[in-house]
């Protein structure tokens, strides 16, 4: 409660009016009285121009307005306080406050399962034999090998968050810097955003599929869209209870939906591109497909840090990195496999292809369900608690990228960032939802694009820099000087000051305590402009429809997505001579 009082005590101050000033109008210090004459335009001593009575009037019954609203606002935020929700926004979680490893180990695997063996996985690769025309052997090929490749993106990016205690986006501060971080952030906004709208969207079309057609499409977003909304906005320890109780049900039913279908199982193999495109054209669209199953897994790593902030700081790295690595690889190639048995179906059996002609991929799912009837369609309805969890996450996460876009927004509590982000995919998805496979095929391959090049910047940043340069880090570390060393009574190796540097530096190479502080923080002049390079990696060799690069068009005749590997590299070579000028120039 006193933590919602500061938030909207600032803003009080930018109405320059606050509620003790509301009900006691003559209770005014001299420096209240200063400052509202300097914002006027005069001073104490000065002769004060006659004023308009009706004037005054006015801007006193504005300012009460404006008031009354704070007030309100205020007194909602306490409620919603009072009921348990997270208030602690982008704040670094202290090493005293978090829990122990076995309880957090357990609920991160439960979230992994609920979040990555869900149909948000599933849905891209159906896309495969269903608008790239590669064959069942050519999807898993692909799907799978690049999603591997995602996953160590995802897992390398989620060992900062026990060490700091920090948001993914609050920890890439320390390489991109106070300023240019706000636009990786809203990059990680676009992405969890953009799959809130794919979930959403699957969630309409499977009741629509079910009901033939007696549910519209935008019941079933809105149903996911409350459902996820009220789980996310109460904080991430009961974000990982729920994710880890809906992942039960959720896997139980993908294993009843591979004996459902396995029925049909006998068309995998019949369909056939032999006619369909050229071996150029095919080559293409198998570098188009592999590229967006990496993104897939790869783009967790803008928020995997987020669901290890409770681990101990001790916890070692490695654990942490088998931990994410495991818990995405496995749920994802259990519902991808699924997804490619499906849509391979479709594309050789009419009747599941009708299906998904009419409804998308929930009719996709309908018609592996189909032969059981009316439980069946009660298998579909549980499969929507896998949509429902990963919104949950995308909102829950969307909402720390948001604060970090000013500070004034960091003043605002985390649950109005959730409304915020909820109002908007809502809106995208009611809009959107006749056209799945575009906003899937099209924008969401865009995310790994500038993950890859973040990824890069992090594993050169934390394995040559900080590991063999840590000592042109002067901000972060500033060395002791003589006269304070002077001044302890004991010897230097008993300073507690002393021993928790040397320790920061031995095991995190990072200084978290100076999360917040602009002075510290790096410039952000070397991973800014090796991002900005990368960007023209992505110009040459992505393959979208509204725009092939002209490295991409040499693929095929659709071109071939080549872009994240292109920015990746661009972005890693420049980075290291930036970063060292950088460093030698600003010791941050």
């Amino acid at each position: 409660m006193e933590k919602n009082k500061i938030i909207f005590n600032d803003i009080e101050e930018i109405v320059t009016l606050n509620t003790t000033q509301l009900e006691s109008p003559s209770i005014r210090n001299d420096d209240d009285e200063e400052n509202q004459t300097r914002i006027r335009g005069g001073s104490n001593t000065s002769q004060q121009r006659p004023t308009n009575p009706r004037s005054d009037q006015c801007h006193n019954n504005n300012k009460f307005m404006r008031s009354k609203i704070i007030q309100s606002l205020l007194m909602i935020s306490n409620k919603i306080d009072n009921m348990g929700v997270e208030t602690t926004g982008i704040d670094r979680v202290p090493p005293y406050e978090r829990g122990t490893m076995t309880k957090q180990f357990w609920q991160v695997a439960g979230y992994w399962i609920a979040a990555t063996g869900s149909l948000s996985s599933m849905s891209s690769f159906l896309l495969g034999p269903l608008v790239f025309n590669l064959t069942f052997r050519e999807t898993m090929t692909s799907g799978m090998v690049s999603m591997l490749i995602g996953c160590l993106v995802a897992a390398y990016c989620s060992t900062m968050g026990p060490q700091s205690g920090c948001r993914q986006m609050v920890t890439a501060r320390y390489l991109f810097g106070w300023w240019s971080v706000k636009f990786v952030a809203l990059a990680a906004i676009l992405g969890v955003l953009g799959w809130s709208i794919v979930n959403c969207v699957v969630g309409g079309e499977m009741l629509a599929a079910i009901s033939h057609d007696k549910v519209p499409i935008s019941v079933g977003i809105v149903i996911v869209t409350i459902c996820s909304f009220f789980v996310a906005v109460f904080g991430i320890k009961q974000v990982l209870r729920v994710e880890t109780l809906i992942s039960i049900p959720v896997i139980i039913t993908f294993t009843l939906l591979y004996i459902s279908s396995s029925d049909k199982f006998e068309f995998i193999n019949k369909f056939h591109n032999d006619t369909l495109i050229n071996d150029a054209t095919m080559r293409g669209n198998w570098l188009s497909f592999f590229s967006l199953c990496y993104s897939i897994t790869s783009t967790w790593g803008s928020i995997t840090s987020d669901y290890y902030i409770l681990f101990p700081e001790e916890t070692p790295k490695y654990q942490v990195f088998l931990l994410t690595f495991l818990g995405t690889a496995i749920p994802t190639l259990f519902v991808g496999t699924l997804g490619v048995l499906l849509s391979s179906i479709a594309m050789s059996y009419p009747p599941w292809m009708d299906e998904y002609e009419q409804h998308g991929m929930g009719g996709l799912l309908w018609a592996g369900f189909e032969r059981w009837n009316a439980f069946g369609k009660f298998c579909v309805v549980i499969l929507i608690l896998s949509l429902i969890s990963n919104n949950i996450i995308n909102t829950y996460s969307a909402a720390f990228s948001m604060q970090l876009s000013s500070v004034w927004a960091t003043r605002i509590p985390r649950w109005f960032w959730c409304i915020v982000g909820t109002m908007i995919y809502f809106i995208c998805a009611i809009v959107g939802r006749n056209h799945f496979s575009t906003i899937l095929g099209n924008f969401l391959p865009m995310i790994g694009y500038w993950i890859s090049m973040y990824f890069i910047l992090l594993v050169e940043e934390n394995e040559i820099f900080r590991r063999f340069f840590l000592h042109l880090y002067t901000k972060e570390f500033p060395p002791l000087s003589a006269s304070a060393s002077a001044l302890d009574d004991k010897p230097e190796r008993f300073n507690i000051h002393t021993l928790k540097r040397n320790h920061q530096r031995k095991t995190s190479r990072y200084n978290w305590d100076k999360w917040d502080d602009y002075d510290t923080l790096t410039k952000g002049y070397a991973a800014t402009f090796a991002f900005l390079c990368g960007v023209a990696g992505v110009v040459v060799g992505m393959a979208q429809v509204y725009w092939t690069g002209p490295l991409a068009r040499k693929l095929g005749d659709y071109g071939g997505d080549i872009a994240m590997w292109l920015s990746m590299g661009i972005s890693g070579l420049v980075f290291p001579l930036c970063r060292y000028w950088e460093l030698s120039h600003y010791g941050r």
